[in-house]
């Protein structure tokens, strides 16, 4: 084995590992349901939601483009978390997107937090609640100004409360 042989087996040792852990570090399932102040077991939650929610907002799921209710939803008021009722945003926020899912330029602060994930095999912004860790959507840079930015929600994963 020459030097050059070796170091490039080194290196290729050196990627794998690093691949690795910033795989294992990024992660693809929610977060551990200790980290949040309202928590419940899966039966629980089961329980308490529709399957469709559950699917959403506790295995990661979502919904058919064109199918939520919300999507249509364009009263004044709020949109808070199915599962816990936490206010995610204001409606004066809401825009269409023409994608087929209720989408956003802005958050309501304390409503949402972001995590990594590669569900769909490259990563992507998640967007859970901060209250009970329910998976609501993703975001993306491809939104209006003054942020720029698109959180593509799950209906199914909020209600709307009027006002």
């Amino acid at each position: 084995m020459t030097a050059a042989t070796s170091r490039r087996s080194i290196m290729r040792l050196f990627a794998a590992g690093t691949a690795s852990a910033l795989l294992a570090a990024c992660g693809s399932g929610r977060a551990d349901a200790k980290t949040y102040p309202v928590r419940f077991t899966d039966a629980e939650w089961k329980k308490r939601l529709t399957p469709k929610q559950f699917f959403i907002l506790r295995q990661n799921g979502t919904e058919r483009p064109f199918t939520s209710a919300l999507l249509n939803e364009h009263r004044k008021g709020t949109f808070v978390c199915a599962a816990d009722g936490n206010a995610l945003y204001s409606s004066a926020t809401k825009y269409d997107s023409g994608t087929g899912w209720p989408s956003f330029w802005q958050p309501l602060p304390g409503g949402i937090a972001t995590r990594s994930n590669w569900d769909a095999g490259y990563p992507r912004t998640e967007v859970h609640c901060t209250k009970c860790g329910g998976h609501l959507g993703h975001v993306f840079n491809d939104g209006p100004k003054p942020t720029g930015k698109r959180y593509c929600m799950d209906g199914d994963a909020m209600l709307f409360r009027p006002g």
